[in-house]
């Protein structure tokens, strides 16, 4: 089954959550019903799973995803790069440290110092497993075979699914009376990123575009300097950050994507304690979250897609834009450094930036921008588009 997309249209990314979904288990344990063996999560004594097609097990193995050893490494407190090298190289140890902390242990009288605490009748020392409950989220495996597990969270993570804050939030934008494009769409282990566009709802940037030429294809921004109202919608099922809303403005000459990470709306996926078992979320509350997704994307829809809100955003972005770089090459060294940028990302900048043709500091804005749309990792794209904005102020002020 496959976990990730990158670009995917919107029928390919329905079609891949819907499957996602059929195969979604969700689990709320004991440390003591969860082990590892050979680097793998063993779940056992679970609720078994009631469907039309009768009764099924949810006790089963399952292989970690990368986020899902974060995951552990945190609720566990080992350090996620020991927990890595223990699992690439030495999955007993893995397997050691993983049931010592959930599990307990016990050592006989006379071993270790002496002044180890927990000493029982008898003198020997017993260390109790670990009290609390944990959300494993996993999708099941083929015939029975080992799943995935996706996520190790607490027991009172707020489940917001992918595929609920997709047709919810579709569901808002058609009650808005908004006619949309859907660009794009990502998803991670992490995250899922769909991204949305009103064609109809547009402004002209001439300040911001004039210099500038499409490292893709040669169109000249003088030429077109339209740019069209929009936002990324995005969601994480594993932990990795909130349901968020957030502006965006394409260019339409380069599809360059410039978000405004302060104006983002958000809901943290935190609630109250669940009970242990199996998780069957009921249809109220799936019509709550699908209300609460529909309630903010008309918000969101309300105040993004507003032509007042496209014009004022970019005169701030025009106010820093026409900044002209004396020294474009060190310029683009000092934002590399100040905002951590990796050697590999500050060449892809580099080389936009030449291309492009816009030695101001709007033209760093459009490297970064373009430059993050031929990112490979959707995770790493997103993070980098962000980005663009403090970019821009950082080369303002040079």
């Amino acid at each position: 089954m496959d976990l990730t997309a990158r670009n995917a249209s919107l029928q390919d990314i329905a079609a891949l959550l819907t499957e996602q979904r059929g195969r979604a288990l969700d689990i709320v344990a004991p440390a003591t019903a969860l082990r590892s063996v050979g680097g793998n999560l063993v779940v056992t004594g679970s609720e078994p799973i009631l469907s039309d097609e009768g009764v099924t097990s949810s006790d089963g193995t399952y292989v970690p995803t990368v986020v899902a050893e974060e995951g552990l490494a945190a609720k566990l407190q080992i350090p996620l790069a020991y927990v890595r090298r223990m699992r690439a190289e030495r999955p007993d140890l893995f397997d050691a440290n993983v049931n010592g902390w959930l599990g307990g242990g016990h050592l006989p009288s006379g071993v270790g110092p002496a002044d180890l605490p927990n000493r029982v009748e008898g003198g020997d020392y017993h260390w109790p497993a670990d009290p609390r409950s944990f959300m494993v989220r996993t999708f099941r495996g083929d015939d029975g075979g080992p799943g995935v597990l996706r996520a190790f969270l607490s027991q009172s993570y707020k489940v917001i699914d992918n595929l609920d804050v997709l047709t919810a939030a579709l569901d808002g934008v058609r009650q808005a009376g908004v006619e949309v494009d859907i660009t794009g769409a990502d998803l991670t282990e992490r995250r899922m990123y769909v991204r949305i566009a009103a064609p109809a709802i547009q402004a002209l940037a001439p300040t911001l575009l004039g210099n500038y030429r499409s490292p893709f294809t040669g169109n000249t921004g003088a030429d077109n300097p339209t740019v069209f109202a929009g936002f990324v919608l995005s969601n994480s099922e594993t932990g990795c950050g909130a349901f968020t809303i957030t502006p965006r403005l394409t260019v339409q000459v380069c599809n360059n994507g410039m978000t405004m990470t302060k104006d983002a709306l958000r809901s943290i996926h935190i609630g109250g304690k669940m009970d242990e078992g199996v998780i069957r979320w009921t249809d109220d509350t799936q019509e709550k979250n699908l209300a609460l997704v529909a309630a903010k994307t008309r918000d969101a829809v309300a105040t993004f897609l507003d032509t007042a809100y496209v014009e004022k955003a970019l005169a701030a972005i025009e106010e820093q834009a026409t900044h002209k770089l004396a020294k474009p090459a060190e310029a683009i060294q000092i934002v590399s450094t100040r905002l951590r940028y990796t050697e590999a990302q500050t060449a892809g900048i580099l080389d936009h930036f030449i291309r492009g043709g816009d030695t101001t500091a709007g033209g760093v804005l459009h490297a970064v921008t373009s430059y993050a749309q031929v990112i490979p990792d959707a995770d790493e794209a997103a993070e980098f588009e962000e980005s663009g904005l403090r970019a821009l102020e950082v080369a303002a002020s040079l």
